[in-house]
């Protein structure tokens, strides 16, 4: 039986970050694999205050090793229901990081954890010794919890096939979700669980926007309001619609401007460009535009090369998390992916031009079939220039123009030449005395590599100077 060990826990260590220097093991995280669950569980499948290890404790662990890692909730109580498991897994993030010399990243799958070397030092040897006192805290910090038993997995085989039950549970969670719509409810949830890290993040959950890091749907955001009014979830009434396309509420914004600290006054749920939702850090991929193409990328945290832009996921997500509004670059969660509602304002799937394979894969069913086979990636395309070949090639709606789906409003007007050339001109006049000045549209894609509006543009040139 592991000796009980007095921690440090307190909320003033919540954000406390665990530095390569001080680190004693690195559970889980980009090096490793791991997960973490919350199960709703029948109060008499619980040994209350029980923490199981599944592999090697901490007292058999290299110091400096990475491993594989896992943590399984059973939670209890009469008011506990299915939608509360989310909620209870997504306190995690705080309530593990209220322990001095822990540090908890992201969520479900992409948890990322660190242990200093401070409670090494402290005496702590097991897992069960930092675990017990969390059964503590969360039963002080979320009273509706009356039973709760921990299963911490360190064998890699076992975190493995733990993991894969988990992500089935994750997916039975995300499937309920996608079948809801902003329309169908009277209300929304806002969610502030991050701002320890990022100070002015303020998420909106509807259920065609569920929350950055991925964790919390509309359903999730309901069940926590109503068993934890003072929590970090709450309800923000659907009044004062401003702009249906761009998702624009007068609710949203007085929620942005108070839960921000007057950092943010406006905030529209389905836009990349004008006002668009605070990036916590903890989200699940990453969107970024690239003026070159006039198109919008995007990566999930596996993806571990340079996207086209030239920056990979990490310098990209240190740029846009911490709370902040970035225009041209935006926080998503893979459920997003899905929703009819998906960037319409900026032209949806029309304007995607770049995903990471992984991620194009995974959200494949989300993808229009036309738009599907126009979407590079990173077998397609590794820099500006093969990118804008390839959508010359495939006929990208970027190209010519994006013309959105929710109201057929053209809203970028196809690629430009900032000024022609002489270069430009010479190649279409070449061009026309190559066809005999008969061409489609899609020979000036395939033969020229320009958009109409650049074929215009040239066209323009020449008929002022006399040449056409």
């Amino acid at each position: 039986m592991a000796e009980e060990i007095k921690l440090d826990i307190s909320p003033m260590y919540e954000g406390e970050r665990i530095r390569k220097e001080d680190l004693w093991v690195e559970l889980a995280g980009p090096k490793a694999y791991g997960f973490e669950l919350s199960l709703a569980t029948p109060m008499d499948q619980i040994q209350d205050g029980k923490v199981t290890v599944v592999g090697p404790d901490l007292k058999d662990i290299k110091e400096g090793s990475t491993i594989p890692f896992g943590m399984i909730f059973k939670v209890g109580g009469e008011k506990i229901e299915k939608d509360l498991e989310s909620i209870i897994e997504r306190r995690n993030h705080a309530l593990l990081s209220y322990i001095s010399g822990l540090m908890h990243l992201n969520q479900r799958y992409d948890i990322w954890m660190r242990l200093g070397k401070g409670l090494q030092k402290k005496g702590v040897t097991s897992f069960v010794q930092i675990y017990k006192p969390v059964i503590d805290l969360y039963k002080a910090e979320m009273p509706f919890i009356e039973k709760m038993e921990i299963t911490i997995v360190t064998d890699p085989e076992k975190v493995k096939e733990e993991k894969a039950k988990a992500m089935a549970v994750y997916e039975a969670r995300d499937a309920r979700a996608k079948g809801l719509h902003d329309e169908d409810v009277d209300v929304f949830y806002g969610c502030t669980l991050c701002q320890a890290f990022a100070p002015t993040s303020a998420c909106v959950v509807t259920p065609d926007r569920p929350s950055l890091c991925g964790a919390i749907t509309w359903f999730d955001g309901r069940a926590a309001a109503k068993v934890d009014p003072e929590g970090p979830q709450f309800p923000i009434p659907k009044t004062g619609l401003k702009d249906a396309v761009a998702g624009e509420y007068d609710t949203i914004n007085e929620m942005a401007a108070k839960r921000s600290g007057g950092e943010y006054s406006v905030m529209k749920l389905y836009t990349f460009f004008d006002a668009p939702h605070t990036s916590c850090g903890c989200f699940e991929t990453i969107g970024f535009y690239m003026p070159e193409v006039d198109g919008i990328g995007l990566a999930d945290r596996d993806f571990k090369g340079a996207t086209p832009n030239g920056l990979p996921f990490s310098t990209m997500a240190g740029q846009t998390g911490g709370g902040k509004q970035v225009v041209g670059f935006l926080g998503m969660g893979i459920l997003y992916y899905f929703s009819s509602k998906f960037l319409q304002a900026d032209g949806g799937w029309r304007r995607i031009v770049w995903m990471s394979s992984k991620l194009k894969e995974r959200v494949k069913a989300g993808i229009p079939d036309e738009m599907y086979p126009k979407i590079a990636t990173e077998n397609d395309a590794k820099d500006i220039p093969s990118l804008k070949a390839f959508l010359v090639k495939v006929g990208h709606p970027v190209v010519d123009g994006v013309v959105r789906t929710v109201d057929n409003q053209k809203v970028t007007e196809g690629w430009k030449f900032e000024e022609v050339g002489d270069e430009d001109k010479q190649k279409l006049i070449g061009f026309i005395e190559q066809t005999g000045g008969e061409f489609t549209l899609d020979d000036v894609h395939s033969k020229l590599g320009w958009s109409e509006t650049q074929l215009n543009q040239v066209v323009e040139v020449l008929q002022n100077e006399g040449v056409l």
